[in-house]
This record gives structure tokens, C-alpha cells and sequence, in this order.
């Protein structure tokens, strides 16, 4: 298996994804939703995080129906 190398956005994108599939897990579990604890008083900050976390996963959909392997 060849592993290619994955470029900053790729990381970043990547880092979104995790991180959003762990606080929905705890949203699903706990009710605990970290991201609005961390961000709550920010509106717009709580927003772009949420927008950057749905735009990561589609990039990341898009690339994985996209991969020629």
C-alpha cells in the first residue's frame, strides 16, 4: 500500500473532520457539546468553526469519491 504524502490543507481538513466526529460522539453521548462550551461566547467564532468543520467533511468526501486508486 502506497501512502500519499498529504498536503497542509489536506491536514488541516483532516483535523476538522476528527475533531467534529468527537463532539458529535459526545453531543450523541453526554449531551456535551464541547464546541459551543469552547466558542459559546462568540457567535461568529462558533459559526465559522461549525461552517469549517461541514466544509472539511465535504472536501474530504469529495476527495475520497474522486480517488483514482
Amino acid at each position: 500500500m502506497v501512502k500519499a504524502k498529504m498536503s497542509e490543507l489536506d491536514w488541516a481538513a483532516w483535523v476538522f473532520v476528527i475533531l467534529g466526529a468527537i463532539n458529535w460522539g459526545l453531543v450523541g453521548i453526554a449531551k456535551l457539546d464541547v464546541v459551543q462550551i469552547v466558542f459559546g461566547t462568540s457567535p461568529v467564532l462558533l459559526e465559522i468553526v461549525y461552517l469549517s468543520i461541514g466544509l472539511s467533511g465535504l472536501y474530504w468526501l469529495y476527495k475520497m469519491v474522486t480517488d483514482k486508486k
